[in-house]
């Protein structure tokens, strides 16, 4: 009966080489992206004004308000409808003067227009954001590797705690890389704007994803102990994924739909978010179960030669 259960299970670490060209590749085509185009970015980080203005009366058109800017001498702007017939404005110019001019334009071609919302975020609160950022990533990132070093502490054979805490990491990085190439690639062609809540969804994919990997690494923990010696070090890892790989894939199932629900039906201001989350997720997916236990595999067999 066990040997019918060990035939019927996945050889996964066996095709690694392959999900790891589909890795190296997308993380090159991600840094590419990167060099070339980097991230469109959004008032947060760039200061600006954000704006926006709604007309009961008459059905304002994205041309037409377009029009009125130039005529206040706004060129950058960014317009976005919203679902409630209102209109999202950014742009770079934040002085008061300039904001005022603008709802003057406006209102020389839409009388009845009313200004729902005003946003202002001066360049010393966007270059403070940015710093806050990264920290946030790289104390995030350090904590997972301290924490899962330290979980898997009674399982230091025949591979140390601390490289799981690597592998991980390594999966992680592999996760964010590619969620902002894309992004990289959604700035250049479609004119997609990261803001704050974008480090909020890297921050969750963060959490998302080594949650996912400890599964399998803790299923892992679990079968080294009861096998003991009797069992080679790869082949423990291989059962363990086979066996949390159908519960991996159906709990990111769930989050996906309703992250898809989220993106079609909600409102605007939470695309970039859900949008982030939904990349990450797959990705973070893919790489706990065809990466992170791979590359402790071969670390392993790369210490044994």
């Amino acid at each position: 009966m066990t040997k019918n259960f060990e035939l019927a299970m996945y050889n996964i670490l066996g095709k690694r080489k392959y999900f790891y060209a589909i890795s190296g590749t997308l993380m090159l085509l991600s840094i590419i992206a990167l060099s070339v185009w980097g991230l469109k970015y959004g008032l947060d980080f760039t200061g600006g004004t954000l704006m926006e203005v709604k007309n009961e009366k008459v059905e304002m058109r994205s041309d037409g308000i377009k029009e009125a800017l130039i005529g206040a001498g706004i060129t950058d702007a960014v317009i976005t409808p919203t679902q409630n017939k209102a209109y999202l404005i950014r742009y770079a110019n934040s002085d008061d003067e300039k904001n005022m001019e603008v709802l003057k334009k406006l209102r020389e071609k839409y009388p009845d227009v009313q200004n729902t919302r005003l946003d202002y975020i001066g360049p010393s609160i966007s270059s403070e954001l940015k710093s806050k950022a990264i920290w946030a990533l790289l104390v995030a990132v350090i904590g997972i590797a301290l924490y899962i070093a330290y979980a898997f502490r009674k399982v230091s054979r025949p591979v140390e705690s601390w490289k799981y805490g690597i592998g991980a990491i390594i999966a992680l990085v592999h996760d964010v890389l590619i969620t902002v190439g894309a992004f990289a690639v959604l700035g250049h062609f479609f004119g997609i704007e990261i803001d704050s809540s974008f480090i909020a969804a890297l921050l969750t994919i963060l959490g998302f994803s080594v949650h996912d990997t400890i599964v399998v690494y803790d299923r892992t923990r679990e079968n080294l102990l009861r096998a003991g010696s009797g069992e080679k070090f790869d082949e423990t890892v291989n059962r363990s994924l086979n066996e949390t790989m159908a519960r991996s894939i159906n709990t990111s199932l769930t989050v996906i739909v309703t992250l898809l629900a989220i993106f079609l039906f909600g409102g605007e201001s939470i695309k970039t978010f859900t949008l982030a989350l939904l990349i990450g997720i797959v990705f973070g997916t893919y790489s706990s179960i065809f990466v992170a236990s791979a590359l402790i595999v071969d670390w392993w067999k790369w210490e044994k030669k």
